[in-house]
């Protein structure tokens, strides 16, 4: 068998587009200017930050609000949450969120619990989804923020974001965000008809570059900034802009417009050959999330194995040149059972045995096939070593 390098981990980042590292080129070597500046340089920076915000707020439908550039998803959900907690201290205290939020949600979350606030943490079924009577119980008069994902970035799970916001806005005064790092690129994303508050974007996610997000954040939201500084982005989020990641992300939002809909009919088109032919030649595999793939964000699959560990399925197809993940990108590395997994019901000895696919944009039907034709046999040799299967 002839060894290709086949990446299948683009949920934990996704590979730079070279149309978006064209047009950041120039904004590294050429056209260094602090946008903040009046001169020639400082004016085509700025130009080209606004452009590139307007393409963000395009490919979104950003029409009630702005966007403002962060170094990231971890910045974005930081803020979002940080910020309304202590710009909205009079009116209440308690926030809720989900079970299975990312880390850098729920850390955030146990740093307020730390600073006074509290946090209903809301559970989720064995397909990730969260209950409405459960959200509606838990909802307050000092209830200041309802944060919940809107595509799960481990089993795919797609929330009902919307159907959950009308519910907050009829029940309560509180703000709604979302995390929607994981969606943008795969699936349509729109502001205005999900009707939240707040969202975040990150650029890696849909094939721009590493350190540049935003955080989208509709008129009339009554939030703090994170950082303090020279006043930048409106005085909402100060430092030098990164100029060339801001282009790139730009170039990265245009691209999503433009290429959306045959992004997402091929990663649909990997992810049912990906579950049907694992669940098919695989026995005793199981798949996490959704089964009806319309409610699963496109391109993703995450497994459990029986009797294998996850860490391993990973090492043994990385020899083979695939690259997969078990659990999220930010805690692969621990040997602990996904936080994802285990508010979905399972065992920790079966969420040690998952594995995540997640095909991308610059995947190819061959990659597809090598894959599937790799993982079986990966899986059956690791079976026969293992103690922990007994066939």
């Amino acid at each position: 068998m002839d060894k290709r390098k086949v990446y299948l981990d683009n949920n934990s980042t996704t590979p730079l587009d070279p149309r978006v590292l064209d047009v950041m080129f120039p904004f590294l070597k050429e056209k260094w200017g602090n946008p903040n500046n009046i001169h020639v340089w400082g004016r085509e920076a700025r130009e080209a930050v606004e452009t590139a915000r307007e393409n963000i707020k395009r490919m979104i439908n950003c029409r009630d609000g702005n966007v403002y550039f962060t170094s990231g998803g971890t910045e974005s959900n930081n803020w979002a949450l940080k910020g309304i907690a202590f710009a909205n201290i009079d009116k209440g205290k308690h926030i809720i969120t989900t079970k299975i939020e990312h880390k850098c949600v729920l850390n955030t979350c146990k740093w307020l619990e730390k600073q006074g606030f509290e946090v209903t943490y809301l559970n989720v079924d064995r397909e990730g989804f969260i209950d409405f009577d459960e959200l509606e119980d838990a909802l307050r008069k000092d209830t200041i923020l309802v944060s919940i994902m809107l595509a799960n970035n481990e089993i795919g799970t797609l929330e009902p974001v919307r159907e959950a916001c009308e519910l907050v806005k009829d029940k309560s005064n509180a703000y709604f965000h979302t995390d929607a790092c994981q969606a943008i690129g795969k699936m349509e994303v729109d502001v205005e008809s999900l009707g939240v508050d707040l969202m975040t974007i990150s650029a890696h996610k849909f094939y721009g570059p590493k350190g540049i997000g935003a955080l989208f954040i509709r008129n009339g939201v009554k939030i703090d900034p994170l950082l303090h500084g020279g006043g930048q982005e409106k005085n909402m989020r100060s430092g030098t802009e990164n100029v060339a990641g801001i282009v790139g992300m730009g170039k990265a939002a245009e691209l999503v417009m433009k290429e959306l809909d045959a992004d997402k009919e091929k990663l649909r088109r990997f992810q049912k050959m990906i579950i049907e032919e694992i669940l098919e030649k695989v026995k005793r595999t199981h798949l996490n999330g959704p089964s009806d793939l319309e409610k699963r964000l496109p391109g993703n699959v995450n497994f459990s194995v029986e009797g294998v560990e996850g860490e391993s399925i990973v090492m043994m197809l990385d020899d083979y040149g695939i690259a997969v993940s078990t659990g999220s990108a930010c805690s692969s590395k621990q040997l602990i059972p996904s936080h994802v997994l285990m508010a979905i019901g399972l065992k920790p000895e079966v969420a040690h045995g998952s594995v995540r696919i997640s095909a991308g944009r610059f995947n190819t039907d061959e990659d597809i096939a090598y894959f599937l034709e790799v993982f079986p046999g990966v899986i059956s040799k690791l079976r026969s070593i293992s103690p922990l299967w007994q066939g």
